[in-house]
């Protein structure tokens, strides 16, 4: 078995809401108490932070909780997507926004050089449209690859990642793809941008997240990734595994296959769970999957797909992880 690096979102530990229940399902809970119940997870040793937090929380304080739990930040993901940027954080039609925008990100930048963390994560959710005709295409792009540009020119020492998504909140989004992720990164011509890939989105967007990942690996810009699970047709988040497991032993196998090293992280929103035992049942999960590859035959696998044998391929990934029949 591999030596890996657990991780999770905080915002796995927070309280959630919705349209219907607004005000939250259960009791609003701080920063620090998140902090805190991720320390409660077996094998969970490092966290996204989201950026601002409350002011009532200073930075002190943030690192006395981690340092408590064991805990050590691999990102900081400012949060350009609540109401503030409504309009869009990097194709804003305001120019103040878009300059308020990149502000937010510096911060969250100095977050992570004081954290010695991996990478800031950037999650333009509300960069995109709506309806027909609503933007100029070709402006918005240009504003969605520029800004993104110029974010990472003026931090070459830190590593930037973008997390695309088909939508939500926006109804399409400008970074929807893996494909189309890439080539606005390969236009903003800087080393240091690369993708998070979210294994749900891609699965959301109707990708194969294996295929995805080989993609981005490919082109030398995976430079972390996300795991959950979904039914396809909506960014669920739920559990990793739960509803996909073959299509996720297929994931890990591309990354191991490339041997691309990096923390296995959780993106996962348990709105009724328990937010510790959703967890710790995921990386259980994980550690399977990670065993199954040290048993799994490479290079039959190799083989079979070479002929493209679909049931010599599947039999192999079945036994792997479930045990042979």
């Amino acid at each position: 078995m591999s030596k890996l690096t657990f991780g999770a979102g905080i915002w796995h530990f927070a309280t959630y809401v919705d349209r219907y229940a607004t005000d939250g399902y259960g009791a609003p809970k701080s920063l620090i108490e998140m902090i805190d119940l991720a320390g409660q997870v077996r094998d969970l040793s490092v966290v996204d932070i989201n950026f601002p937090w409350s002011a009532d929380v200073s930075v002190e304080q943030v690192e006395a909780a981690l340092a408590r739990n064991n805990l050590s930040v691999i990102g900081i993901t400012p949060e350009i997507y609540n109401r503030e940027f409504s309009k869009g954080a990097f194709t804003n039609p305001d120019a103040g926004v878009r300059r308020r925008a990149n502000e937010v990100c510096n911060q969250a930048a100095d977050l992570v050089r004081r954290f010695g963390a991996s990478y800031v994560k950037l999650w333009p959710g509300q960069d995109g449209w709506d309806y027909p005709f609503q933007v100029d295409h070709r402006k918005l792009w240009q504003m969605s690859v520029e800004g993104i540009a110029e974010l990472a020119s003026q931090n070459p020492d830190l590593k930037f990642v973008i997390e695309y998504k088909p939508r939500e909140p926006r109804v399409h989004m400008s970074y929807c793809s893996m494909a189309r992720t890439l080539l606005g990164i390969e236009k903003m011509g800087v080393p240091n941008v690369g993708v998070l890939l979210d294994f749900g989105h891609a699965l959301y967007g109707g990708e194969s997240p294996a295929d995805s990942a080989q993609l981005a690996i490919d082109h030398g810009r995976l430079f972390g990734m996300d795991v959950n699970d979904n039914m396809r047709s909506w960014d669920d988040d739920l559990v990793a595994g739960t509803v996909h497991p073959i299509e996720l032993f297929e994931f890990f196998y591309t990354l191991r296959k490339n041997n691309w090293d990096g923390v296995w992280q959780l993106d996962q929103f348990p709105f009724r769970e328990d937010c510790v035992e959703a967890a710790n049942v995921a990386i259980d999960f994980l550690k399977r999957i990670d065993r199954a590859l040290d048993r799994l035959d490479f290079a039959e696998m190799q083989a079979a797909q070479d002929r493209q044998d679909a049931m010599a391929a599947q039999k192999l990934a079945r036994d792997a992880l479930f045990g042979e029949i």
